[in-house]
C-alpha cells in the first residue's frame, strides 16, 4: 500500500464516521420535529423487520407534531404499535388514514440528559476518528521501516493525516454544538 493510498483510505474511513455520528444525532429528539427520528423503527411487513419509512410516508405537519401516511391499510395498526413500543416514548394518535405523532415537551432534566447523549455520541465518533489516525500512523512507519518510502515523506504523510483528524474532529464538534443548541432551545 502506497501512503497516498494510505492517507486516502483513513480520509474516506474518517467521513464514515463523521456520517454516522451524523445520523446518530438525527435519530436524537430535540424540541422540534424532526422525520429522521422514526428512520431507525422496524415495523412487521409480511414477516420481514422493514424501517418504518420503506412502508409509509413520514412528513412533519408543525413543530411538534409528525404524520405518518402507511401505503396500505392493513399497516396502519403495525405502525402505530411500532411508534408506541419504540424507545422514543411517543403516543400515536390514529386518524383516519394517518397516525399522527405528537412530540410531548422535553423537561428541563430530559433536555440535560440529551446533551450527555449527545457528547457521547460525539466522543465516540472522535474516538473511532483517532483510532484512524493510529492505523494510518502504524501503516506509515511501516513503509518508512520497510524503506518503501523517504523520511521525509512519512513525516509530510504523518502531518497530512494529523491535519484530517483535525478537521474531521472540529466537523464533529460543530454538529454536536449544533444539536446542543436545539436540544437547548425551548
Amino acid at each position: 500500500m502506497t501512503k497516498d493510498a494510505i492517507v486516502k483510505d483513513a480520509r474516506k474511513r474518517m467521513k464514515k464516521s463523521v456520517e454516522s455520528v451524523r445520523d446518530e444525532l438525527a435519530k436524537l429528539r430535540t424540541g422540534r420535529a424532526n422525520s429522521a427520528l422514526l428512520d431507525h423503527i422496524d415495523v412487521d411487513y409480511y414477516g420481514h423487520p422493514t424501517p418504518l419509512n420503506q412502508v409509509a410516508t413520514i412528513g412533519v405537519l408543525d413543530s411538534r407534531t409528525l404524520s405518518v401516511n402507511p401505503w396500505e391499510k392493513k399497516m396502519i395498526p403495525v405502525a402505530e404499535k411500532a411508534i408506541r413500543e419504540s424507545d422514543l416514548g411517543l403516543n400515536p394518535v390514529t386518524a383516519g388514514d394517518v397516525i399522527r405523532v405528537p412530540l410531548p415537551a422535553l423537561t428541563e432534566e430530559r433536555r440535560k440528559e440529551m446533551t450527555k447523549l449527545v457528547r457521547s455520541e460525539g466522543e465516540n465518533g472522535k474516538v473511532a476518528i483517532r483510532n484512524i489516525r493510529r492505523d494510518a500512523n502504524t501503516h506509515l512507519k511501516d513503509l518508512m521501516k520497510n524503506k518503501e518510502i523517504a523520511e521525509d515523506e512519512e513525516k509530510r504523510a504523518l502531518d497530512e493525516a494529523q491535519h484530517l483528524t483535525d478537521d474531521f474532529v472540529a466537523n464533529i464538534d460543530e454538529m454536536i454544538a449544533e444539536k446542543e443548541k436545539q436540544i437547548l432551545e425551548v
